[in-house]
């Protein structure tokens, strides 16, 4: 059993409730963690017995891409894309977006939203 990470991976995005958000749009990071059976390319040293985390990156991307009003309905749909891709290969998920200096009337680093299955 292995776990794979993927740490702060940033996206420009326009992702938020207010108009503003949607038009200027704001920083995001969003953090993975794979659970993944990787006996097999442990022992092969074979991309083609991983989970490829080239395509696990653009699948993020794609969904980053899409506009959300709230981060919840972001991190499940990046979800349900990499478990519809990957349906043998992932084991357990955990998602979290986070967005960066976030419009709430306060100084803040982020606000972030992490699901798992």
């Amino acid at each position: 059993m292995g776990l794979i990470k993927l740490n702060k991976m940033e996206f420009y995005a326009y992702h938020g409730c207010f108009d503003e958000e949607t038009k200027v749009g704001n920083y995001f990071t969003v953090d993975l963690e794979v659970k993944t059976d990787t006996c097999k390319a442990e022992a092969s040293d074979n991309i083609e017995d991983a989970l490829n985390y080239v395509s696990v990156y653009k699948i993020v991307a794609a969904e980053m891409a899409i506009p959300s009003k709230i981060l919840e309905n972001v991190a499940k749909r990046i979800m349900t894309a990499l478990f519809n891709a990957f349906p043998n290969q992932i084991l357990h998920l955990e998602v979290t977006v986070a967005k960066m200096n976030p419009p709430l009337g306060g100084k803040m680093e982020s606000v972030s939203v992490t699901l798992e299955e």
